[in-house]
């Protein structure tokens, strides 16, 4: 038995330290929230930065809000093909040993040493929710989806579990496009014992 569970897709994305907020936008920047995330306190800011790889450039790639302790940069494999960069499949956060990538602002630009990756699908969801569904912080679930000959389940989804977390299976550009999938769609969660 599963559970509908509502789907965002995420574009390619940058969360910012202040530092380096300082670097490209100047010193004591403050990003101006643009539109708030379903997940408590996040937001979508007005700024946007270029990235610069070894093979090329993506310009207007949105900050998010609030500023980060790390720089984090979440691309799909498409925009790392176009930069030229490999990232790592890797949990929000999970940084060591990442690429790096340059990012341009305007009022100067930063060359990060680390900090890109591939964001891995996961499902975010309060401790409410994980009790209903039976699921622990950091399991491995399935998500399946019903979008019209495009029809796919997705395996490797992790489980997030946080107090102020909403429950939404996060997916990046590529994912989404693979399912034929819009943000405010639903999948359904295979549970442990599904067959």
């Amino acid at each position: 038995m599963g559970s509908r569970i509502p789907i965002a897709v995420s574009a390619r994305h940058a969360h910012l330290s202040q530092p380096t907020l300082d670097r490209v936008f100047g010193p004591g920047y403050r990003l101006q929230p643009r539109t708030w995330l379903s997940q408590t306190g996040q937001f979508a800011a007005q700024e946007t930065v270029t990235l610069i790889g070894p093979a090329g450039r993506i310009q207007n790639v949105r900050t998010m809000g609030p500023p980060r302790s790390r720089d984090q940069i979440e691309l799909s494999r498409t925009d790392e093909l176009t930069l030229g960069i490999a990232a790592p499949v890797r949990i929000s956060g999970d940084l060591d040993g990442t690429p790096g990538v340059g990012i341009e602002g305007p009022a100067g630009s930063v060359s990060l040493s680390s900090g890109v990756i591939s964001a891995r699908r996961h499902i975010h969801m309060n401790p409410h929710d994980a009790a209903r569904l039976g699921l622990k912080d950091g399991q491995t679930v399935q998500v399946k989806v019903d979008s019209n000959d495009r029809d796919l389940v997705f395996g490797d989804v992790t489980v997030r579990i946080a107090p102020d977390f909403r429950l939404e299976l996060h997916l990046d550009t590529d994912e989404a496009n693979a399912a034929g999938i819009r943000n405010g769609d639903y999948g359904e969660l295979l549970l442990p014992d599904s067959t």
